[in-house]
């Protein structure tokens, strides 16, 4: 039985429209349309690809009179075409929009920093009795809607942005996780106080980890002062491609394991219709265990707020080192799969040439010829002075087998393997100190791992398993890392937590190898191992990463490394904040951030904010180097980290004065030659 079983968190059920939003209902998928809302056909048009595509809730813009004035329009066209799906108002600094808009959709999200109050960077200390004044004067303004939204039966999202958090919040709470909450709360007191809980909440933030943080903060708060709202999860500027849905599923995975969230929208830089399955692979495994979710009560998670990496003693396999202060090591996964060590070696030695290499590739070995093809690939790799440690995982079937391992002696600094399943459990452990032998013989480090499928009867599941194994490795006095294969999404995270807190209870502080096979998992092979893997990257506990069975060993290695990037462990490459597009953006987002990513994509560790409007840009700028902001338009505004600095550029412009702007603080590179 796992030590930390899946549950739901238990929330009231909140309509939006026909939608049942948390309880017992599934986790919705939500989107929002890109064209002005005051584009009828347009907006209309994409609601119904939205709609298509599975959609369940969809939110237009709002961000004026003329745009709510549009609302009805697009309900009588939805009608017309026999489209019935909720809608949702996104509001931001116009109260007045929002009256206009609750009239006509199922929801109104605000955002509490910029509905009535401000951010203008502006330092200042509030007395608790200016603080309570102010609270005063938002309530004012924040009241007529709750009032209308009541008596409509109009649900509200009360959606906090780490970007816009107010001047005031920032005050008294700083740029924190805290803060989101707390600019939360004030407003959901404000509408309980009038008798509205038609209340959905939300913490974004582009960074995933303050996104975690922030929702397991208001999870708690909200068990301790008997609130239970559902929650809507969203990793804000996510950007596009790989690196987009990877910081989705990180940020989201995290806390859908937890039970947290009760409807998602992943944000990319892409047609939403394409944030649409990518959301839906999110949801699916924890909509499947809805029906069988264990019986007990749901307790926020125990771990501590803000990330905080486990420690662990260092481990030293050829010139790298696991655990310690040192980065997570990046590995490769290959089968040998009967190729010959020149084989191995054609197609190993490009990737390890290439920007992104492994830097440490484990070969699966499944017969005593591929032993040998490892030992020529050593001396192959060696002849071309490509130093990279090779490691071996053993098939269960040649664990204690002598031959094997004494030719894998001085070519393998890291063996993996267990017993089969099927032994007694005095045959399994006469088995594995066969190979244990072996391994201090050749002064080789053990990598004590199991997944599902490696479990004999008598462990008692993979942690245990290991436990048994890094056991048998101590009495020989053998070096060992200690790791999981996740092998199914559904136990993944469980078991891996599991392992690390037995570990920990008998003292061993090991580094922890964690690894994926995305073919394996049974879902979306980019989405799953960036929660399996990042979810536990983000409890702070992971020494090395291994991802294997995607497309190719390239895509494998450019995932690994797009989830230590979303984790912020290790930052290998450029890293681009860039919203989705909705009616108030002032660019065509998708081609600017294509063509800024095409010039500024190889500046290694530059963190590069693209941003349609001025809702969030201000604020995210926080979290990046330099900013390309919408302003007006055809007018781009330029910022180092949260200071805007040069105004009011042409759009045609804008690229060119972004490289300069790089430049002139001595942070571009010339790209590599093509």
């Amino acid at each position: 039985m796992s030590l930390t079983p899946y549950r739901r968190r238990p929330t009231r059920v909140v309509q939006v429209g026909d939608l049942g939003v948390g309880g017992a209902n599934p986790i919705r998928v939500q989107s929002m349309t890109t064209p002005a809302t005051t584009d009828v056909k347009a907006t209309v048009d994409q609601i119904v690809r939205l709609v298509a595509a599975g959609c369940e809730i969809v939110r237009v813009t709002v961000p004026s009179k003329a745009d709510a004035e549009a609302l009805p329009e697009i309900r009588r066209e939805l009608k017309r075409r026999a489209l019935r799906v909720p809608l949702v108002a996104d509001i931001h600094f116009t109260p007045a929009a929002a009256m206009l808009a609750v009239e006509h959709v199922d929801k109104v999200r605000i955002n509490p920093g910029n509905f009535a109050d401000k951010k203008k960077f502006a330092q200042r200390e509030y007395t608790d009795a200016e603080y309570e004044g102010e609270i005063e004067r938002i309530a004012e303004k924040f009241t007529p809607l709750v009032l209308r939204a009541k008596e409509l039966g109009v649900a509200l999202r009360i959606g906090t942005n780490h970007g816009s958090l107010s001047d005031r919040i920032m005050n008294r709470y700083g740029d924190s996780a805290l803060g989101m909450v707390e600019s939360a709360l004030e407003f959901v007191r404000i509408a309980e106080a009038h008798g509205h809980r038609g209340l959905i909440i939300s913490m974004k933030s582009s960074n995933p980890l303050v996104c975690i943080e922030a929702y397991r903060l208001l999870a708690r708060r909200m068990a301790e002062e008997g609130m239970d709202y559902p929650f809507h999860l969203g990793v804000t500027e996510a950007g596009d491609g790989e690196d987009g849905r990877v910081k989705s599923a990180v940020g989201m995975g995290a806390l859908l394991e937890e039970g947290i969230g009760d409807t998602v929208r992943v944000s990319l830089t892409e047609d939403p219709v394409a944030e649409v399955p990518v959301a839906f692979a999110l949801a699916k495994p924890y909509n499947d265990r809805l029906s069988r979710s264990p019986v007990g009560v749901w307790e926020p998670s125990p771990m501590r707020g803000g990330y905080a990496r486990r420690w662990t003693q260092v481990v030293e396999v050829g010139p790298l080192k696991y655990g310690g202060a040192n980065p997570p090591v990046v590995e490769l996964g290959l089968a040998v799969a009967g190729r010959s060590g020149e084989a191995l070696a054609e197609s190993l030695v490009p990737l390890l040439r290439r920007e992104g290499a492994p830097e440490l590739v484990e070969l699966g070995v499944d017969a005593l010829a591929e032993a040998e093809a490892v030992v020529a690939l050593r001396r192959l790799l060696d002849r071309g002075s490509l130093a990279t440690p090779l490691a071996v995982r053993l098939a269960p079937a040649l664990v204690g087998d002598d031959a094997i391992v004494a030719q894998l002696a001085g070519s393998a600094q890291r063996i993996a393997g267990l017993p089969p399943a099927l032994l007694g459990e005095n045959a399994w452990r006469t088995a594995l100190g066969r190979l244990l032998d072996q391994v201090r013989g050749a002064g080789a480090v053990y990598l004590a791992s199991a997944g599902s499928d490696d479990v004999s009867a008598f462990t008692g599941g993979p942690a245990a398993a290991v436990l048994a194994a890094l056991d048998e490795a101590q009495a020989r006095g053998v070096e060992v890392l200690c790791g999981l294969e996740a092998l199914g999404r559904e136990e993944a995270t469980a078991e891996a937590r599991d392992l690390v807190a037995a570990v920990d209870a008998r003292g061993l502080k090991l580094p922890v190898v964690l690894a994926a096979d995305a073919c394996l998992l049974g879902g979306d092979a980019v989405v799953d191992p960036a929660v399996v893997l990042g979810t536990v990257l983000a409890d702070g506990t992971g020494d090395a990463l291994r991802v294997s069975g995607s497309a190719s060993a390239e895509s494998d290695l450019s995932l690994a490394w797009a989830i230590l990037q979303a984790t912020r462990l290790r930052i290998s490459r450029a890293e681009f904040i860039s919203c989705p597009s909705c009616g108030r953006t002032l660019f065509d987002l998708e081609t600017t951030t294509q063509r800024i990513k095409s010039r500024t994509g190889h500046l290694k560790g530059v963190k590069i904010a693209i941003m349609g409007c001025i809702v969030n840009g201000p604020g995210e700028m926080a979290d990046a180097d330099f900013g390309y902001v919408g302003w007006g338009p055809g007018k781009i505004n330029l910022y180092v980290g949260r200071e805007c600095v040069v105004r009011d550029v042409p759009e045609a412009e804008a690229d060119l004065r972004l490289v300069d702007l790089i430049k002139s603080h001595g942070r571009w590179v010339e790209p590599p030659p093509a």
